[in-house]
């Protein structure tokens, strides 16, 4: 069975880090069948497989972590994509790129940890090629990744205005959420092999 945080990690079968991700064997399952709940579900509703992709290439790559976003890539062009479409994804990931989290908490004593930050919005000729749809999902995205505090529902409704069903926004932001973890255990696993080698 692929396990597709093995596979970013480098893991090999039988090595010091495949044991020790078997010392915690529910985590490792859980967190492979969370991504094929997320990649290959039986049904994939109004949230496509292209779409899917995209959005986790640019996670993947406003992370800056090299393994995710090729590997995202890649399945991006395998779902079908264009050309015109993976250059918007990278160019996006270019245009939204920036080192949070920013925000701002409800007033209290966690004010003191605001951070003003970059607002990112999607320029009109990228917007025509990735289709309304996909721009409302990545304005979402990079708030999910960049700015969490400022959630509000204003960016829910963005989302319902360009198409997106309840359902499908539900499951955006558990693809945003879970490629979060698995970006950081990647890059944990990989720390942990350098330091063993």
């Amino acid at each position: 069975m692929t396990d597709v945080i093995d596979t970013l990690a480098g893991i090999k079968a039988g090595s010091a880090l495949d044991k020790a991700r078997n010392n915690r064997l529910e985590a490792r399952k859980q967190a492979q069948a969370s991504y094929d709940a997320l990649f290959t579900p039986k049904d994939l509703g109004g949230f496509s497989l292209m779409e899917r992709f995209a959005v986790a290439a640019f996670v993947a790559g406003l992370n800056g972590r090299e393994e995710t976003r090729d590997y995202y890539t890649t399945k991006l062009e395998e779902a079908g994509a264009s050309p015109e479409l993976r250059v918007a994804v990278a160019s996006e990931v270019v245009n939204g790129h920036s080192h949070g989290p920013y925000g701002h908490y409800p007033r209290g004593p966690l004010t003191l940890e605001d951070k003003e930050g970059m607002t990112y919005g999607i320029g009109a000729s990228e917007r025509h090629v990735l289709g309304p749809r996909l721009s409302a999902a990545f304005e979402h995205t990079h708030m999910l990744v960049l700015h969490p505090r400022d959630a509000a529902p204003p960016s829910l409704q963005a989302l319902l205005d360009a198409g997106w069903s309840t359902t499908d926004i539900v499951t955006l932001s558990q693809l945003v959420s879970f490629l979060s973890f698995q970006i950081r255990v990647v890059a944990g696993l990989k720390a942990m092999s350098a330091r063993a080698a």
